[in-house]
């Protein structure tokens, strides 16, 4: 998808909710450019938001990792490492706590 389509995209959403939209973009190469930029600016009623380039603290996976690191405290065996990754598939509430670590909230869609 190109500028043009993204924009597309968000006019038309913006003509079935009649309301402001705000939008929270990673840095995708189309949501940066000049030419988005410009398209943005048009339209007063949208505002955009861009993620941190990186953004450890809004990736589960990074509290997973560190989870796995402190525990092998400088072992690089991979079985150990299986093991490891294989008893937090039984722990499902620490999973869930690196999820909820990031501030982000999983739901499930409701059908309009």
């Amino acid at each position: 998808m190109g500028e043009r389509d993204f924009i597309a995209l968000v006019d038309r959403v913006h003509q079935l909710v009649r309301a402001p939209i705000v939008l929270v973009w990673d840095r995708l190469n189309t949501h940066v450019s000049r030419k988005m930029r410009d398209l943005v600016a048009e339209r007063e009623w949208l505002t955009v938001f861009l993620l941190p380039a990186y953004s450890p603290d809004l990736n589960p996976v990074e509290g997973v990792w560190a989870h796995v690191k402190r525990s092998l405290a400088n072992v690089a065996v991979m079985a150990l490492v299986r093991n490891r990754l294989k008893r937090l598939h039984y722990r499902p509430d620490t999973l869930n706590g690196f999820i909820a670590g990031t501030g982000l909230a999983l739901h499930t869609p409701t059908s309009p």
